[in-house]
């Protein structure tokens, strides 16, 4: 059995950013004292459980010095000031490699921040690092990659492609972390290591200094130990970008505005056979628990029927593989020996070359299907605020089930079906823990909301927060 600690013991290092954030504000804890204690612990715990790909011990020391002298003249610049961050190493960094979990640019280092990574700089956050993940954060990793190890039990997978991400937060390895979903990979994880991760909705935040997936369907958010916590990190990065034409002008909200509000005038859709059709009976307890939790919040459960998802989630993998063939278009077939290799059930070189083989007309279609299934969620969304759905259709996948999943393309298609709708649609999601299986491991599930809806979302976890404390259960390590 897995012993729990809540986030208000006397391990920092399982505070909760924004608890973290107070106590820096008040002086009580510096960023030097902080930083330091972060890097013993990577030191310490991460050569097991391998979340990091560069650890920038220099550059977080530096930062943490600067945040320092600025919290003490006054100058603070908000919840994320002196608090330690990493991202996922697919985000560019100035000086620092960006390797995106290939060989391929494993020398590769970049001039200039991402986006992103610019604006937690500017917001005061220290970056601590550059997180694992798999190969150009597609399903697998490379062969010559140790993949991060699930903190909760090292027989169970640690989702794909944020592993790294979900794995340094839930073991107390950094306060948030940032990571990408094409197809799951914030929510994966996030599932998986019983963190809390928003894909926000797409064209929120700037993918500008980004390597690329599957560019109208690569989200980048933010994942952490709580929704208080990631709808912080949030506010830090979304916003109009002059670099990236797709981030969307729309105003950002304060997320951390009105938190308490209470949610007795939300509707929450739930279409029961959609949830539970081929749903193992274990999830579908733990959704009538949280249904049961809203519940007694206040909030309205509304019958809903969603959009048929099966034409759209089949037509994923065309679409994602097209879209990596114009990424890759550089280095794949030219330098495919660099690559996993091309029969490597979820490797990246297997989806480019799919994508070579996908016709206009196919894609076509596949467009066509994408943008009546967007039309359908819209109008479903008109009568609810959002829907209630699982992460994926069992619980926590051990990584002998993973392996025999990825080898057949039917039965992965049908485990995706939670998660890539919602990546053709762009709608915005929020992935809470949810309780634990009868293996003692994670569960999660997820809301998702009505476009640029994410303050919602925010509310809502954090107000199903307030009501349970799966959120605050730690692996013990």
């Amino acid at each position: 059995m897995t012993t729990t600690r809540t986030a208000y013991d006397s391990h920092v290092h399982y505070a909760s950013l924004l608890q973290v954030a107070a106590r820096l504000r008040a002086r009580e804890l510096t960023p030097v004292e902080l930083i330091e204690a972060l890097l013993a612990r990577v030191d310490q715990v991460d050569p097991v459980l391998r979340s990091y790909a560069t650890v920038t011990a220099d550059v977080a020391r530096a930062q943490a010095v600067t945040a320092e002298a600025e919290l003490a003249a006054g100058r603070y610049r908000g919840p994320l000031h002196g608090v330690p961050i990493a991202v996922k190493d697919l985000c560019f960094t100035a000086g620092i490699v960006t390797a995106a979990g290939t060989t391929i640019h494993s020398g590769y280092v970049p001039t200039y921040d991402s986006t992103v990574v610019q604006r937690l700089s500017e917001a005061g956050a220290i970056l601590l690092g550059k997180l694992q993940l798999t190969e150009a954060a597609f399903a697998e990793h490379h062969p010559s990659v140790t993949p991060p190890q699930n903190p909760w039990n090292p027989d169970y997978w640690s989702g794909a492609s944020s592993s790294g991400s979900g794995v340094a937060v839930a073991a107390g390895l950094v306060f948030g972390s940032l990571g990408t979903d094409t197809g799951g990979s914030i929510r994966y994880p996030s599932a998986a290591n019983g963190v809390t991760g928003i894909k926000p909705t797409w064209g929120r935040v700037s993918r500008h200094g980004m390597f690329a997936l599957a560019a109208s369907l690569d989200h980048i958010g933010p994942m952490a130990r709580s929704a208080a916590d990631a709808g912080a990190i949030l506010g830090a990065i979304a916003g109009a970008d002059p670099h990236d034409p797709t981030a969307v002008p729309v105003p950002v909200p304060d997320y951390l505005a009105d938190l308490d509000a209470p949610i007795g005038d939300v509707r929450v859709g739930v279409d029961r056979g959609y949830n539970e059709t081929r749903v193992d009976s274990v999830t579908i307890r733990m959704l009538d628990d949280v249904v049961a939790v809203l519940r007694r919040l206040g909030a309205t459960i509304v019958e809903v029927t969603l959009p048929d998802t099966s034409t759209i989630n089949a037509m994923w993998s065309r679409y994602a593989g097209v879209e990596a063939a114009i990424a890759h278009q550089t280095t794949f077939p030219s330098r495919a020996s660099e690559y996993g290799s091309v029969d490597t059930p979820g490797s990246i070189a297997g989806l480019v070359a799919q994508g070579h083989t996908v016709s206009g007309i196919e894609l076509m279609h596949a467009h066509h299907e994408r943008l009546a299934f967007t039309g359908g969620l819209i109008r479903t969304l008109c009568d609810v605020d959002v829907l209630l759905t699982p992460v994926q259709p069992t619980t926590s996948l051990t990584l002998a089930q993973k392996e025999t999943l990825y080898a057949d393309s039917d039965a992965l298609t049908d485990f995706l079906r939670f998660v890539t709708p919602f990546d053709m649609a762009g709608n915005p999601t929020i992935t809470l823990p949810g309780g634990f299986g009868e293996d003692d491991m994670p569960l999660g599930f997820q809301f998702v909301g009505r476009p640029f809806d994410e303050k919602l979302l925010i509310q809502l976890g954090h107000a199903y927060q307030r009501e349970t404390d799966w959120h605050l259960r730690h692996p013990n390590l």
